[in-house]
C-alpha cells in the first residue's frame, strides 16, 4: 500500500500526524505492507536562508498574535501531541528556511535512511530547537543517522535534490494542496490534518481494500509453469 505524505519539518501538526499514522499502522500490523512516500512541501519558501525567528517572537511580532490566541494555539498542539507522545518545547523552536532539509532529507532516501532522517529531524527541531539554516546542527541530524558527512556536505553546497522538491511543489499543486500535513492513500483516499486514529485506521484499510481488490485473480488451471502445462 502506497501513502503519500506532503509534510513541511516546521509544521507541528505534520509531526503529530505523522506519528499518528505510524500508530495506526502498527496497531493493524501493516508495518510490511506500508509504503510511505514523504514530499516536501515548503510553508514558507521565501524564509530566509541565513537568519532563523523564534517560534513566539514570529508570532507576536510578524503575524500580529495576541497572547490569549498565542495560548490556545500551542495548547491545541500539546493537547493533540499528549494523544500520541509527543513533547514540544515552544520556547526552542527556532523558524528557518526548510529548504535544506527537505534536500537532506531526498539524500536520505537514496541511502534507505529517509524515515529514520525525518523523525530524528522533526524531534530535535520541535524539542531542542534545532536551527535549520545551521549547517553545523544539520551535519549533526546526519551524523546520527549515519548519512556520510560528505555527501551531506556536498548537498548543502550546491542544489542537489532541488527537482525533485520542485517535483513535490508540482504535484501539491496538481492536487490543489494548499495545506499540510496532507495524506493520500492509494491514489483513492486522502486525509487532511491531525484526525482521530480511527480515521487513520478506517482509511488504513480501505485502501488495503483497494489493494486486495488489485491483486484478485480469476481463471483455471489452464496454466504453464516451470514444470510444464496443466490441464
Amino acid at each position: 500500500m502506497k501513502i503519500e505524505l506532503f509534510s513541511d519539518f516546521a509544521c507541528p501538526f505534520c509531526y503529530i500526524a505523522k506519528t499518528r499514522l505510524q500508530q495506526a499502522i502498527q496497531q493493524l500490523n501493516l508495518d510490511d505492507t506500508v509504503e510511505i512516500e514523504y514530499k516536501a512541501y515548503q510553508l514558507d519558501p521565501g524564509a530566509s536562508k541565513i537568519d532563523a525567528r523564534q517560534f513566539y517572537d514570529d508570532l507576536y511580532e510578524n503575524k500580529g498574535q495576541r497572547a490569549e490566541k498565542v495560548k490556545q494555539l500551542t495548547e491545541s498542539i500539546q493537547a493533540h501531541g499528549d494523544e500520541v507522545g509527543l513533547t514540544f518545547n515552544f520556547d526552542a523552536i527556532q523558524l528557518a528556511n526548510t529548504e535544506n532539509a527537505h534536500r537532506l532529507s531526498k539524500l536520505a532516501k537514496t541511502l534507505g535512511k529517509e524515515t529514520q532522517f525525518i523523525d530524528t529531524m522533526m524531534e530535535t527541531y520541535f524539542t531542542k530547537g534545532i536551527n535549520l539554516n545551521d549547517e553545523a546542527q544539520l551535519l549533526a541530524i546526519c551524523e546520527r543517522v549515519n548519512i556520510p558527512k560528505q555527501q551531506a556536505i556536498d548537498v548543502l553546497h550546491s542544489t542537489q535534490f532541488a527537482e525533485e522538491l520542485a517535483n513535490d511543489r508540482y504535484d501539491a499543486q496538481q492536487l490543489q494542496i494548499t495545506s499540510v500535513p496532507f495524506f493520500i492513500f492509494e491514489n483513492q483516499y486522502g486525509i487532511k490534518g491531525v484526525e482521530p486514529i480511527e480515521i487513520f485506521t478506517k482509511t488504513l484499510l480501505q485502501a488495503q481494500q483497494v489493494v486486495n481488490k488489485r491483486l484478485e485473480v480469476t481463471g483455471n488451471d489452464l496454466t504453464c509453469g516451470q514444470d510444464g502445462c496443466s490441464l
